[in-house]
């Protein structure tokens, strides 16, 4: 049996974060904004490995 992919969540933005995406990122899907904007945080908070996979509790350990 193979896993199911993972559901997307659905999100609600607070007005100011729609207001940013509305002003400062226009013409660019919102949804790719906030992707890239959470992958750049995910990797400085250290949660990612250099090619982008989500480190394992073994990973994070070392």
């Amino acid at each position: 049996m193979t896993a199911l992919p993972p559901r997307p969540l659905r999100l609600a933005a607070t007005p100011r974060t729609a207001d940013i995406l509305r002003r400062c990122y226009r013409g660019e899907r919102p949804t790719e904004v906030l992707e890239r904007a959470l992958r750049m945080l995910a990797q400085a908070d250290g949660h990612l490995t250099p090619d982008g996979r989500i480190r394992t509790a073994r990973e994070a350990a070392r």
